[in-house]
């Protein structure tokens, strides 16, 4: 069984800084990729980034390039994303996603709370 564990959330005031981590057990993602998403209140859940986890490659949505930063461990099968500069519209609940190919999405973990204070 796969399954994919957040942590790192919490609350922290207007340009602060956060650290998401996201350990996968069951399979490692080798060939495919691991990223996160989140989920603000009342509205649908949208992509944040994503690491490809042979080559490393990243992908960021603009709102959140150059103040993300995702990254991942293969030894601990764990993904990061180091959130910098924090504002109050990144308020949401952030899961963490796993792809068995880089085209796909077919894991997803229980999410993590972030709020941010104005």
């Amino acid at each position: 069984q796969v399954q994919l564990v957040e942590s790192g959330g919490g609350l922290v005031q207007a340009g602060g800084s956060l650290r998401l981590s996201c350990t996968a057990s069951g399979r490692t993602f080798s060939g495919g990729r691991m990223g996160w998403f989140l989920q603000a209140p009342g509205k649908e859940r949208v992509f944040v980034a994503t690491i490809t986890w042979n080559g490393g490659i990243t992908y960021y949505v603009d709102s959140v390039k150059g103040r993300f930063t995702i990254s991942r461990d293969i030894a601990k099968n764990t993904v990061y994303l180091q959130m910098n500069s924090l504002k109050p519209e990144d308020t949401a609940i952030y899961y963490c996603a796993g792809g068995r190919l880089v085209e796909t999405w077919d894991y997803w973990g229980q999410g993590t709370q972030v709020t941010v204070s104005s």
